[in-house]
């Protein structure tokens, strides 16, 4: 979908409005390549290209908002607009009032389009089944361009597009053994890709020693970036929305009301400046280039939505509905990560976290299992992989108190999210050595 193509879309539709009304249109596509692997060979490959309109039609304090798909042909895609409008208008006479209705009326006009560094996919897929040859190599590998766009009825234009590719893959040994990684960015490097296959590989031959079951109890850990995510996306589960806030829902309403603190190395950004996701929601509103959630650990700054800005009287800095973070970044430390093993002397090394939920809401607290390559690591040497283990610990002693620290290389995590279409969410993260983390059974 083409820019100018959405433009004179929207100025159809504003030709179709009657008194008082007004719209907003929000344009989500993309073009993506796909290619599903097995067996570090091709099973399934194709392109998406694909373009959702979403409509929403205003008038007074009553609103309604619907999608449609569109098929780039100009007459058919004017008059799917138009129905859509009609349908509409139809719902609003029967709507009552929206008390916490909130959509930009300044105009602030936008275009970003980071550069297309992408290389076919074609070849990519050529290099990946080269690279890999002798393994049994699962994945799926996921490329292209991700286009939004915004038009409302002042004349306001917006338009971001980006261009990404996510590989998101596993080494099988047997059964559920599998060491399972990722590799995602703006740009493919061989060279990168190659470190990441030769860990895996090195891994895999400590899969293949008998498995060790550790007691419960306390142990240092490592948590790989992989993991680290899981953790962290149990933040975004209310952590930094202005309205768990307010009604007391956050999982970090110790940090908010109690004094809690992390660790004074924990910075947490959203950091949309350097991500995916487009700089303006659906509402019209921008978003800065970085919001600090939490700086030098201690809170600092809410995500907060039209919705939320209008029922608690608040600025909102063009958060989603949900409030969430879409391009989560946390600081790096200065740990090198070559030392890790080290660093962990006899303890744990975790590549994989997941069925993750919280424990004790309130106290941060969340229960998991250990996943796919765990290992055992000993006298500063990974020497064994672990049974599954559950833990229970609350992420502000991980983060806090018991953080010995955050490595210095960091690693971006791309959604593997294709449902519907390609999320733009993504994450930066370090590794993290943690002690007294707690192993239940």
């Amino acid at each position: 979908m083409q820019q100018q193509y959405f433009y004179e879309l929207a100025d159809f539709a504003q030709g179709k409005l009657q008194a008082n009304e007004i719209f907003t249109a929000y344009l989500a596509g993309e073009e993506s390549d796909f290619c599903r692997l097995n067996g570090g060979k091709v099973r399934q490959a194709g392109s998406v290209h694909q373009d959702q309109l979403l409509l929403r039609l205003i008038n007074g304090q009553r609103n309604a908002e619907g999608t449609v798909g569109l098929s780039g042909i100009k007459d058919e895609d004017q008059r799917r607009a138009a129905d859509l409008l009609g349908i509409l208008r139809a719902q609003i006479a029967e709507l009552p009032d929206d008390p916490y209705l909130l959509y930009a009326t300044d105009v602030c006009s936008s275009e970003r389009r980071q550069p297309n560094q992408l290389q076919d996919a074609r070849e990519v897929i050529q290099r990946i089944a080269a690279r890999v040859q002798g393994q049994d190599m699962v994945g799926i590998y996921a490329s292209g361009a991700v286009h939004r766009g915004f038009a409302n009825s002042f004349g306001q234009r917006n338009w971001f597009e980006t261009y990404s590719f996510n590989l998101d893959w596993s080494f099988y040994l047997r059964a559920d053994k599998a060491v399972k990684t990722g590799y995602a960015g703006f740009a493919w490097n061989d060279d990168d890709f190659g470190r990441k296959v030769e860990s895996a590989r090195e891994q895999l031959a400590v899969l293949d020693k008998e498995p060790r079951t550790i007691k419960p109890g306390k142990y240092r850990v490592y948590l790989a970036p992989q993991a680290l995510n899981e953790v962290a996306d149990m933040l975004t589960w209310g952590g930094f929305s202005l309205k768990a806030h307010k009604t007391k829902q956050t999982p970090l309403i110790k940090m908010v009301e109690a004094g809690a603190r992390l660790n004074p190395g924990v910075t947490l950004l959203e950091n949309t400046a350097a991500g995916l996701s487009p700089d303006f929601n659906s509402s019209g509103f921008t978003k800065p280039g970085r919001v600090t959630l939490v700086e030098e650990g201690s809170y600092k700054d809410c995500l907060v939505s039209p919705r939320s800005a209008k029922e608690y009287a608040a600025k909102t800095n063009g958060a989603s509905d949900q409030e969430t973070p879409q391009s989560l970044e946390l600081g790096a430390g200065t740990l090198p990560a070559a030392d890790i093993a080290r660093l962990v002397g006899d303890g744990v090394y975790l590549n994989n976290l997941w069925y993750l939920n919280f424990s004790d809401k309130p106290a941060c607290r969340v229960t998991g299992m250990t996943r796919f390559a765990s290992f055992w690591v000993e006298k500063g040497r990974i020497t064994q992989p672990l049974n599954v283990m559950r833990f229970d610990e609350s992420v502000l002693r991980m983060l806090g108190d018991k953080l010995v620290g955050l490595t210095a290389e960091r690693e971006m995590i791309l959604s593997a999210d294709t449902y519907g279409q390609r999320s733009t969410n993504s994450v930066t993260l370090p590794g993290a050595v943690v002690e007294d983390f707690s192993f239940t059974l």
